[in-house]
């Protein structure tokens, strides 16, 4: 499988491709400011066409790009319902402080929106992915997990977005954040996976839930006290 991935815009979002070997269809992950022109760029080198993309969460760091992705390819977005309201109305998420970045740029709902729920598994341009509703960053905050083949056996995967960094956590003090809810959503989701789990984060570098689970500062004494 590919797996790949560039950060995007003043926030550095990380935007993901994930595609089978081989395939022409791959999906999109989070694709935030500034995303389109070099992941269209990107796709056309590897004649890859996406089917979906798919968004952790409702951020405009994760979300600036999605209408314009979803209109070029005739392809759905996909969103927990709890944070669809930010796709057209993102200052509702972030408050004020964003407000002078966003300007007069308008944003609106791709025309085909899809819900996700807990536990829902999608099987989209041959990948399988599983979705885990894990609140706290806000309220309709995913994480989404598939596996990937690879020359040393199947590695299991969770992107994360703002849930979970290398050696950090998603701040919760945006409207819709909960420190503890995102504490237990972390607990309950990502520390009850196999420490051999590749995470791939919203912004910075990759880790592994084995990583996390034994030096991030956030985490300490976490899985215990559940």
């Amino acid at each position: 499988m590919l797996v790949t991935g560039f950060p995007a815009g003043a926030f550095q979002t990380n935007c993901y491709i994930l595609a089978q070997d081989g395939a022409s269809e791959c999906l999109v992950v989070d694709p935030g400011q500034n995303a389109a022109e070099p992941l269209i760029e990107f796709l056309g080198k590897q004649s890859l066409t996406p089917v979906a993309v798919l968004l952790t969460h409702g951020h405009l760091d994760h979300t600036w790009s999605v209408e314009p992705v979803c209109e070029k390819f005739g392809i759905p977005a996909y969103i927990h319902p709890e944070d669809r309201y930010m796709l057209s109305d993102p200052l509702r998420g972030t408050g004020a402080a964003l407000s002078a970045m966003i300007g007069d740029a308008e944003f609106r709902e791709p025309s085909e929106v899809i819900e996700l729920a807990d536990g829902d598994v999608l099987d989209l341009a041959g990948i399988t992915v599983t979705v885990d509703h894990t609140p706290g960053h806000t309220q309709g905050s995913v994480v989404l997990r598939t596996t990937a083949d690879t020359d040393q056996g199947p590695v299991p995967i969770a992107l994360t977005g703002d849930t979970l960094f290398a050696g950090s956590i998603g701040r919760s003090d945006l409207p819709g954040g909960n420190h503890e809810r995102l504490l237990e959503s972390i607990a309950a989701k990502l520390l009850v996976l196999d420490d051999s789990t590749a995470v791939l984060p919203g912004h910075g570098g990759a880790t592994s839930i084995g990583q996390e689970r034994v030096s991030n500062p956030f985490l300490v004494g976490l899985s215990d006290a559940q």
